[in-house]
């Protein structure tokens, strides 16, 4: 098992090498790419470099998935926790980390999810990006980006976490910024940078708080030492601080920041600017649900800090809801999804704060599959319409697209909670587990995703509709080229809807049902005094019917509005214009932040800039007196030409100057 372990978690990392240094040279057969869309990036002439690179990634990430599903079934019937000695690490002082790999049902789940996905992604691109002239450097980012994940969900210390971690930042950003020569690629990688940057830097200050009190970042040592941590502080800044609510809730900025939560959100839809593979990677089951992933891992922690729990219930609910009151209004066919991803992640973390871990999981695990299938699916749409992505140019694609529109139909039943769908098990569950928890804010969330639940089913609709139903509103010229996209492309989709449709019924008894505490093992901790499992299974029967009464609302709204009055939307956009644009501006966050953070800290740079670097440095420095010095000194040194004559008529001037001087000083 040991070496299965270790193929899952480096063949992707083989396949970034081969593909990143070799894709380039020109050793491979050429072959004729087939045709596709590659997005924005708007190079269409025929690529003629080497498909290897795609090809290998591609293979190796299938291999990985394959083996992936192999462990989560071995893993769920021995209910063990394993563990693969890689090397020593780190060893400085009282300090010590070893690489390992710590592989249980939380690993086993999110390697499923992980290479389930990239391998599916890694397949469609070879039909998306087949005119790419940089394919190689693409399916070689892919593949660095699935290690670097992989890193962080097979991690047995808290700094081997933020290593993958890390890596997962670094590979979006050059994923966002693919197409560099875009500046609104380059601006949206550097946001998505900046701003990951300041969650980390929290999860950067949890680590260090973990060692100074536990002694030690290794996962077994400050689990089992997390319970007598309880109740204590710590003095900082003159004041005490509980010491596990600080630590957890210094974690979870870092998850907020990778997870795109409320505050910690404005880098999501702007990275919509990635192609659109990128897209399905980043927000369905990767870098977006590491956050979701490291609140689980840390159960032991946040059962003994309820007030970090409390916040994350806060947090998430807000974040449903405010992410589902902009997916009200975008006209962009991908920020659709992008906010729905922001949402959904909102309901995560309101069953984590909750202490239903492995529901916030299963939805997780579900949301892997039609979030990936609507992503794709959105790329099917702006393949057939010569990469247009706006829905108000759209409409009337049913017809030509009945492939995409079954796949994203499946997609949106999935996403709203259809019944018997994935999302029904998942998404209800975790809207009985807030109002299960008995608490103000756990009754304050579970409001709130209802509310959201609405709007999702709203917009979810509304998207179908613009996109696929009515008149057609794109130019004759698109319009007449639509078509369906390669098997290449479809074939992902139909794999991501078998997901969609019966992942939730297959797995719901182990992730939340009879099964479930077996399930999870010692993956998951739950204090005794957690029994939010057994009362989510006892709530009121309106509870468990207000998620299906909000799927019917939303959709039979979203109807109206688009189907049967389509004049309705842009009256209601009229009357209530202040409200409109709040909406369709985000909330002003980014105008916000721009105010209050990136304009005085670009003005106190511009002042920096000006006074010291011109002002002073250039001034005194390289470009000033320096300067001059240096100008001398070259003066000087064309004096020494290597002639001895030259040297010896100094050296008389030299004798005869002291002479003259001695003279003179005897005189006196």
């Amino acid at each position: 098992m040991e070496l299965i372990f270790k193929l899952i978690v480096f063949l992707p990392l083989i396949g970034t090498l081969i593909a990143g240094f070799g894709g380039t040279l020109v050793f491979s057969k050429i072959s004729k790419a087939e045709p596709a869309s590659n997005d924005t990036n708007g190079d269409h002439h025929e690529y003629t470099g080497p498909v290897w690179p795609a090809r290998l990634t591609t293979v190796l990430l299938l291999i990985a998935a394959a083996l992936s599903w192999f462990v989560f079934f071995d893993v769920m019937s021995s209910g063990k926790t394993q563990k693969v000695e890689l090397m020593s690490w780190i060893h400085s002082g009282l300090f010590a980390v070893d690489w390992s790999l710590r592989i249980d049902m939380l690993t086993a789940v999110m390697l499923v999810v992980v290479n389930t996905v990239s391998s599916l992604v890694h397949v469609y691109s070879i039909g998306y990006m087949s005119h790419d002239e940089n394919q190689p450097r693409f399916f070689a980012y892919l593949s660095l980006f699935t290690f670097s994940m992989l890193m962080l969900v097979t991690s047995d210390n808290l700094l081997q976490m933020f290593f993958g971690w890390e890596g997962v930042g670094l590979t979006s950003y050059l994923l966002i910024g693919f197409w560099y020569k875009k500046p609104s690629a380059n601006a949206a990688a550097i946001k998505a940078f900046v701003v990951n940057r300041v969650g980390d830097f929290g999860f950067a200050l949890g680590i260090f708080a973990t060692y100074k009190v536990f002694g030690s970042i290794e996962f077994d040592v400050i689990f089992n030492a997390a319970g007598e941590q309880a109740g204590k502080t710590i003095n900082f800044l003159g004041g005490n601080f509980d010491i596990m609510t600080t630590i957890s809730l210094l974690l979870f900025m870092g998850a907020m920041g990778k997870s795109a939560q409320f505050l910690l959100h404005t880098w999501l839809p702007d990275a919509m600017e990635g192609p659109t593979p990128v897209s399905a990677l980043i927000h369905a089951a990767t870098m977006v649900t590491a956050g979701v992933f490291l609140v689980a891992r840390m159960s032991p922690f946040y059962e003994v800090a309820p007030m970090a729990q409390t916040f994350v219930v806060m947090i998430g609910a807000i974040t449903a809801f405010f992410a589902a009151t902009v997916g009200l209004v975008q006209n962009d066919i991908k920020r659709v999804i992008a906010y729905s991803t922001c949402s959904q992640l909102g309901y995560m973390f309101v069953a984590m704060g909750v202490g239903a871990y492995g529901v916030g999981m299963f939805h997780l695990f579900t949301h892997a599959f039609f979030k990936a299938l609507l992503f794709l699916g959105s790329g099917s749409v702006i393949h057939a319409m010569s990469n247009e992505q706006d829905m108000r140019n759209m409409g009337g694609l049913a017809p030509h697209l009945k492939k995409t529109y079954l796949m994203m139909i499946i997609g949106t039943l999935a996403l709203t909670g259809f019944p018997l769908t994935a999302g029904y098990f998942s998404k209800d569950a975790i809207i009985e587990s807030s109002f299960a928890a008995h608490t103000g804010m756990g009754n304050f969330a579970f409001w709130m995703l209802v509310i959201a639940a609405i709007f999702t089913s709203f917009y979810s609709w509304r998207l179908i509709f613009m996109t696929f139903h009515g008149r057609s509103r794109g130019p004759k010229t698109v319009m007449d080229h639509v078509h369906e996209s390669p098997n290449s492309m479809l074939v992902p989709l139909y794999v991501l809807a078998a997901g969609a449709l019966f992942a939730g019924y297959i797995f719901k008894e182990n992730f939340i049902g009879s099964e479930e505490v077996m399930f999870w093992g010692s993956s998951i901790y739950r204090a005794t005094e957690n029994e939010i499992i057994h009362h989510m299974h006892s709530v009121p029967s309106w509870v468990v019917y207000s998620p299906f009464v909000a799927m019917v609302t939303g959709f039979i709204v979203a109807w109206f509005f688009y189907i049967k009055w389509t004049g309705l939307p842009v009256w209601l956009a009229e009357t209530f214009a202040p409200l409109y644009r709040f909406l369709l501006n985000k909330w002003y966050f980014d105008e916000l932040y721009d105010y209050l953070l990136v304009g005085p800290i670009m003005r106190l740079g511009r002042f920096l800039w000006k006074r010291g670097d011109i002002g002073v440095i250039d001034r005194y420095g390289p470009d000033g007196v320096a300067a001059k010095v240096v100008d001398v000194t070259n003066r000087v040194v064309k004096l020494q030409s290597g002639m001895l004559y030259h040297y010896a008529f100094a050296m008389l001037i030299g004798v005869a100057f002291l002479v003259t001087w001695f003279l003179f000083a005897s005189v006196n």
